[in-house]
């Protein structure tokens, strides 16, 4: 007797927001993919196979199949990559988890949500406008306040150097754990241990 096997699905899925190509890959706005290279180390994975717009893999986090996603849209267009998944897995909203950077945290600070607004977050806000509302958790990670003689382009696009490169390394690894926290125990308890 043959069975024909069906696509498996998943029960969470998590986007690390950042910008493809080398020349972003250690700047403010990339937190969100310094978070998916923690995640990559810390559970053995590589997110690395190319679908829905975006590299992507399939682990356990706490007992759950999760996608990991670092869509390769740029940061503007990630509502793409995220709603794309959405709907082939047919996940809800409540288990759409964003990693990303906020620019109104101070450097190596976590805070984790299970919804809100989009705070000027162009990431956020396509993933709002695309995947069906503000109703997903995130884990935003500090990358400091934009200097009054900067501009928030140039500030999200900097790149860090020296003790704040060591800084966002380890709020990225902080912000991993963080992604398994909410998956395996609820958004009380992430909130409770990582937003200090």
């Amino acid at each position: 007797m043959f069975f024909s096997k069906k696509p498996s699905g998943v029960d969470w899925i998590v986007v690390f927001l950042g910008n493809p190509g080398p020349k972003y890959e250690m700047t403010r706005h990339n937190a969100g993919f310094l978070t998916a290279d923690a995640f990559e180390k810390e559970h053995g994975v590589r997110i690395d196979r190319a679908k829905f717009h975006a590299l992507t893999a399939t682990c356990q986090v706490g007992g759950a199949k999760t996608l990991l996603m670092k869509p390769q849209t740029f940061m503007n267009l990630s509502g793409d990559a995220a709603g794309e998944a959405m709907r082939f897995y047919k996940v809800p909203l409540e288990r759409l988890l964003v990693v990303s950077d906020d620019v109104h945290l101070d450097l190596g600070r976590l805070r984790i949500r299970p919804s809100g607004s989009a705070g000027g977050h162009n990431g956020l806000r396509d993933i709002i406008a695309k995947c069906g509302g503000e109703g997903f958790p995130r884990v935003r990670v500090g990358v400091g306040q934009v200097p009054p003689d900067w501009d928030l382009v140039d500030w999200v696009l900097s790149v860090f150097h020296d003790e704040d490169a060591e800084t966002i390394l380890d709020s990225a690894r902080r912000a991993a754990r963080a992604v398994e926290c909410l998956i395996k125990d609820g958004a009380d308890k992430a909130m409770n241990k990582f937003n200090s």
